[in-house]
């Protein structure tokens, strides 16, 4: 089997979709299949594409970058003779290169939306997405031959939005870290460090969290020396700025970008994680997290329900107030309590969320795509 991966970008600029396509592609390549990845080449492709070894990768310059446009895309997918096209993400020419890739072949593909369909994203540049939704990406959605969603949550999202092609339910996966002894020392010997690590985003809803967090530890009565909120990540559209207009004093420091092995120190560093985000598909920063055996604060909106029975995350509303109570939780847990919270997301991830069960499960989907037959049990088809 040849399949083809498709994403807008290859490197750390994809954000989340760096670390979960590229996972997912290895995984699949590890059950034998031929895999090949096709994106568009940007200023940190160079740098990561040493990232996706052993795959084989081709990117391409784009002549309209904020588009993703390629004329070299849909000519190099057409020459790899592909069986089938795995394509991630929506809203570029992706979804149109796609589409040409194809009518010309008549072969099927299936389509990653990464939680690009849920209400909030969808209301988010609004107008934009309407256009290219009359323009090409509704008939590229319809036309796929399977939707994969990450978890439940999404594919309800998936249905509201009008589609009805069949459905595969698979998660993100994460490789496992070593977790070794000296991973809950702090940044400092007199603080905790509570983590948020990804974009700066208005959709992570960081605003909320730091007004929140200042609520807590910055106005009078709160110990603002027992606590420090470490924020890690790239600006997008001028949001950092604001962010640090509301914080105040110095139990809130921002980290700017980290990456490989500096990421990797965060999470050993921090005593816990927190993402208040107003939408996801499934994170891949509360994954690992949890692989690094760190107790979780998350909203719902996370799309990782699994964490809150399995008393691995504390769950968290999108409110000020709501995450307020939630950081009042978590300081309120003993050392103990909180390595007992990390323990059993450890132990979650290692269960539910590894790579080669789900590359086994995505490998099981595409072979139904081309021979039919039963469906795989991670299909939903009503």
């Amino acid at each position: 089997m040849k399949v083809g991966f498709l994403v807008s970008s290859v490197s750390r600029e994809a954000g989340g979709l760096f670390q979960s396509v590229r996972g997912l592609a290895k995984a699949v390549a590890s059950t034998d299949a031929n895999v090949c990845v096709f994106g568009i080449r940007d200023e940190q492709s160079a740098v990561d594409l040493q990232e996706w070894q052993p795959l084989s990768v081709q990117t391409f310059r784009p002549r309209l970058r904020v588009w993703g446009y390629s004329n070299q895309l849909a000519p190099a997918m057409l020459k790899a003779d592909l069986d089938i096209l795995s394509v991630h993400g929506l809203w570029k020419y992706c979804s149109v290169g796609s589409q040409r890739w194809h009518q010309q072949t008549g072969r099927p593909y299936v389509v990653h939306p990464h939680g690009m369909l849920d209400g909030w994203a969808l209301q988010n540049a609004r107008w934009k997405k309407r256009i290219a939704a009359t323009l090409y990406e509704d008939q590229h959605l319809r036309g796929a031959a399977c939707l994969r969603a990450l978890s439940e949550p999404e594919a309800r999202s998936i249905r509201a939005y009008g589609l009805r092609n069949p459905i595969c339910v698979i998660p993100n996966g994460i490789d496992l870290p070593e977790v070794r002894e000296d991973d809950a020392k702090t940044h400092s010997e007199n603080r905790k460090t509570l983590l948020y690590l990804g974009r700066l985003h208005r959709k992570k809803n960081l605003g909320n969290l730091i007004r929140a967090w200042n609520k807590t530890f910055n106005s009078p009565g709160g110990n603002s020396d027992s606590w420090v909120l470490a924020i890690a990540g790239w600006d997008q559209g001028g949001y950092e700025s604001e962010l640090k207009r509301i914080a105040a004093g110095a139990s809130v420091v921002f980290l700017g970008p980290r990456f490989g092995s500096e990421k990797s120190e965060c999470y050993r560093r921090c005593d816990a994680f927190i993402l208040p985000s107003l939408s996801e598909g499934l994170p891949m920063t509360v994954l690992e997290a949890w692989s690094y055996a760190k107790p979780v604060l998350m909203t719902p909106e996370c799309n990782l329900p699994e964490g809150f029975p399995a008393k691995a995350a504390v769950q968290i509303g999108t409110t000020a107030e709501e995450i307020v109570t939630g950081l009042k939780e978590l300081v309120e847990m003993s050392d103990d309590d909180r390595a007992a919270m990390g323990t059993r997301g450890h132990t979650l991830v290692a269960t539910r969320f590894s790579w080669p069960r789900i590359g086994e499960q995505m490998r099981a989907v595409y072979e139904w795509m081309l021979a039919g037959g039963a469906p795989p049990e991670t299909i939903r088809l009503d």
